[in-house]
């Protein structure tokens, strides 16, 4: 039986992962486009809370240019999120909640373990504290990420993501 159970389950993971993704039940807090396979909604796939939670958190503590000493950061690896939706593409344009864009080479997503963070230091990000989502880059881990390239591309307030 518990065979059975296992078959299943690996049956119903592999589904969701082969393109119709399970749908927001809350506000959703994320949009990705462009060359993806996985979707849930008109070609997109959209994301809640419990949604990209889902997807496996992981924190790490680094030192930024926004905060005062070290602040752990709780988030989503973005190399997961990316395979999750079947990103097929070279790069991925961000946009914030304030129309700031940036473009970030999706290589940095698995080079560097970069993350889409939700919470700080245990706290959900609030929009007036650049949240609900803001991409970090573990800069204390490698020195090359202590430098305006990434910096730049630390958007903050990330709505929408289009995979090019």
């Amino acid at each position: 039986m518990r065979l059975i159970v296992m078959l299943l389950s690996l049956l119903v993971s592999v589904h969701v992962w082969a393109g119709q993704l399970p749908k927001p039940g809350g506000k959703v807090l994320l949009t990705l486009s462009g060359n993806i396979e996985n979707t849930n909604e008109d070609g997109k796939a959209v994301f809640d809370i419990e949604g990209l939670e889902k997807l496996g958190m992981v924190s790490f503590q680094t030192t930024s240019p926004w905060y005062n000493g070290r602040t752990k950061f709780t988030g989503i690896p973005l190399q997961k999120l990316m395979d999750y939706v079947g990103a097929k593409g070279t790069v991925v344009k961000v946009t914030a909640l304030n129309d700031y864009t940036t473009v970030i080479p999706l290589s940095d997503f698995r080079k560097y373990n970069a993350i889409l963070a939700v919470k700080i230091n245990g706290e959900y990000m609030r929009i007036r504290d650049k949240g609900p989502l803001f991409i970090v880059y573990p800069y204390d881990s490698i020195p090359e990420l202590n430098n305006q390239i990434y910096y730049s591309r630390s958007a903050w307030q990330v709505s929408r993501m289009n995979i090019e």
